[in-house]
């Protein structure tokens, strides 16, 4: 008898996941709790895949030999409590996709700086003339590309959520960027689960693997002297020189493998700011750890266009820069924007709070802030972390109110910058249509 698949959700992964599990030959049933897209419906439809929608109906899931869960979905939820019940096995799509292809993973994972790293690696990748697809969290579902596509290298985003759900998956190259607090709330508020989560990353990897990491990073340090690593490892630092690895000397960013080295100016690289520099240094490991060329990896480093969403430099209105950095749903990512600020700064901030603690922030608001906007249904906490600091704080509950009172605020050679700290969802989709509403509503000033 055929083995069924059980795919909760039908975004991109969990439609990715159903596409490949059909073309391996399982009986395949999709149950999604939300309403499908119907992009997503029609591939279902073109692969003939059972499916249903706005609910989750237990005989035609708790029947499956195999669960492969979409990342949203808590572990708390009415539908996964009962497969715990079961004792069904669940598993992530990155898992599963992983199973199918042969192509040397690069895997990255960290609090910060995932999706320009991964991005990042990906343009090097291609420029050198590899084939090689873009994956997990941003780009196309891993699964459907291992379903229809033929590549020899993937770059992949790995968060947290998709990190709990792998088991014998293995990445050939793992970069950890860095941890910080965030998503405590699906951890139980345990700074070590997520850790746990994060490390989740270099468990299989071999002596012929290869582990990079963020020397400056405390977190990753200590956990680093608790646990066992076989593959190779490289570190990056700002803070000091390394043999093997990457370093910063005289506003220089050097790349040191096996006694191969490189440098570039950091004047020349395309993404600014410290924390970009750390992502620059990762990638450039990579690269070489891939025998990239160093001219290519140069070029790459100084013509890459960065991420939308991700500190976005959008236009100037009437001398007033709006800066849409919507990517930022944690306090570290938030505490990156403030750092890269050099002119007066608006700040927009708020949405879903993930446990925030804002205190790491007041140095930067105090230094850089000149008055604040609160963009979501619950400022409480905001007020009372930055009431203090500023004269100006004010509340918008739409980003056409936020953007308004923001540009209100403004004078010529002020920064508007929105950069939440927080999730999106309770007045928005998700981060991109956060960042996008905030700049249509600019264009219309």
């Amino acid at each position: 008898m055929e083995k069924r698949i059980v795919i909760l959700g039908a975004g991109e992964s969990g439609t990715g996941s159903a596409v490949l599990a059909k073309t391996k030959g399982f009986e395949v049933f999709v149950s999604d709790i939300a309403k499908i897209k119907s992009h997503y419906k029609e591939i279902l439809y073109n692969y003939e895949i059972d499916w249903e929608e706005e609910q989750h109906t237990e005989r035609y899931i708790l029947n499956a030999d195999e669960i492969i869960k979409s990342p949203g979905i808590s572990d708390k939820s009415e539908i996964m409590l009962a497969v715990s019940k079961k004792e069904i096995p669940v598993i992530s799509e990155i898992e599963f996709a992983g199973r199918y292809t042969n192509a040397r993973k690069i895997c990255i994972t960290g609090s910060n700086g995932k999706t320009t790293t991964t991005s990042l690696l990906h343009h090097m990748l291609r420029k050198a003339g590899l084939n090689c697809g873009l994956a997990g969290n941003v780009g196309k579902s891993f699964a459907m590309q291992v379903a229809t596509k033929i590549y020899d290298y993937y770059v992949i985003e790995l968060s947290s959520f998709q990190l709990d759900g792998m088991y014998e998956f293995k990445a050939d190259i793992a970069i950890l960027l860095n941890i910080t607090p965030d998503h405590l709330d699906r951890y139980g508020y345990d700074m070590q689960n997520y850790v746990d989560s994060k490390f989740r990353l270099t468990h299989n990897l071999s002596e012929e693997d290869y582990f990079i990491y963020c020397s400056d990073d405390e977190i990753t340090i200590s956990e680093l002297e608790r646990i066992v690593l076989r593959a190779k490892q490289y570190e990056f630092s700002q803070k000091k020189k390394v043999k093997q690895g990457a370093y910063i000397d005289n506003n220089n960013m050097h790349v040191n493998i096996n006694n191969s080295q490189m440098s570039v100016p950091l004047s020349e690289l395309a993404l600014k700011g410290k924390h970009n520099t750390y992502n620059s240094m990762a990638a450039s490991i990579a690269g070489r750890v891939l025998d990239i060329k160093k001219e290519v990896i140069r070029e790459s480093l100084k013509d890459f266009k960065g991420v939308e969403h991700r500190l976005e430099r959008f236009i100037k209105v009437h001398g007033i820069e709006f800066i849409n950095d919507s990517k930022a749903t944690n306090v570290n990512s938030t505490w990156y924007a403030l750092e890269c600020m050099t002119t007066p700064t608006i700040w927009i901030v708020g949405g879903v709070d993930k446990g925030n603690d804002y205190s790491s922030l007041e140095s930067l608001v105090k230094e850089k802030v000149k008055s604040i906007v609160c963009l979501g249904v619950d400022n409480s906490k905001l007020h009372k972390a930055f009431g203090h600091l500023v004269e100006d704080i004010k509340d918008a509950s739409t980003m056409k109110e936020a953007v308004t009172i923001a540009y209100r605020m403004g004078q010529k050679e002020d920064t508007v910058l929105l950069s939440p700290a927080c999730a999106s969802f309770d007045l928005f989709k998700s981060y991109e249509d956060r960042g996008n509403q905030f700049k249509e509503c600019v264009r219309e000033l």
